[in-house]
């Protein structure tokens, strides 16, 4: 079953470090990567496929203008990995999506938001190496050549320069590769950082999982357990002050602690 439903705590600490004993290293090493949602409704969509419309025809127009007006110190290398991953981190809509290798952070996210305490939340976990054996040849030799278990940037560039390029090998087949964005910020560093890229910009990717069940899981948490998971979290210091460090983070933190609990 790729779908399971946590009873306690307990239980949840069970199911997100299932498996993760890893012999070659000795060393308990979980192979998946995390992403919570408030809504266990809700589709593993893009912000780009959010946007609406014929948005896979306004993915180039709107990283082109973002380069045409951004700052050129924003980035390490003028790549468009580069740009990509500085763009996504400043809300423009793109095809990443944000991941975590923190399933604590996970957490925080799949129980942030109050206004949704009357729902059941999520945390999807996928197995990122094994779904980088899925990738085109090309990008599993850089793996191989780096002896890595994922991404950067830099890696990306080396296959492919342009989206056109990234998606033309494998043309036949959609394909999800996941890297580790540059620390550009703190946030990417306090919020343990991953992205998810397909070589599709319409793939939906909980759809896509749906072909390769060996992969994922999807961790529902009830509305019942949301309020002690949340407590628990701010007292293991996993909060707004500290994933959005500055005073944005700090406000909506206050915000949710002083917020009256039903």
């Amino acid at each position: 079953m790729n779908e399971i439903r946590v009873t306690s705590w307990s239980n949840l600490q069970e199911i997100l470090f299932m498996d993760s004993w890893n012999p070659e290293l000795k060393r308990f090493r979980s192979r998946f990567v995390f992403r919570g949602l408030s809504k266990a409704n809700y589709k593993l969509e893009t912000t780009l496929i959010r946007l609406g419309g014929k948005y896979e025809e306004m993915e180039h127009h709107l990283l082109r203008n973002f380069i045409k007006y951004a700052h050129r110190n924003v980035v390490e290398h003028d790549s468009i990995w580069h740009w990509l991953t500085v763009a996504q981190h400043h809300g423009l809509p793109t095809r990443l999506m944000d991941w975590t290798y923190s399933p604590f952070i996970a957490m925080h996210f799949a129980t942030a938001n109050l206004g949704h305490y009357d729902v059941d939340g999520v945390v999807w976990a996928v197995n990122n190496i094994e779904a980088h054996k899925l990738l085109p040849d090309k990008l599993r030799e850089e793996l191989e050549k780096e002896g890595a278990n994922a991404f950067t940037v830099d890696m990306i560039m080396n296959a492919a320069g342009s989206f056109k390029e990234f998606s033309n090998l494998l043309p036949d087949k959609d394909f999800v590769l996941f890297f580790e964005p540059p620390s550009i910020d703190e946030r990417f560093i306090n919020q343990f950082a991953f992205f998810s890229i397909s070589s599709n910009p319409q793939l939906v990717l909980d759809k896509w999982l749906k072909n390769y069940p060996e992969i994922w899981k999807k961790i529902i948490i009830p509305k019942e357990l949301k309020c002690e998971i949340r407590d628990k979290l701010d007292q293991s210091n996993i909060n707004e002050r500290m994933l959005f460090p500055g005073l944005d983070g700090l406000s909506d933190w206050l915000k949710r602690m002083y917020s009256p609990r039903d």
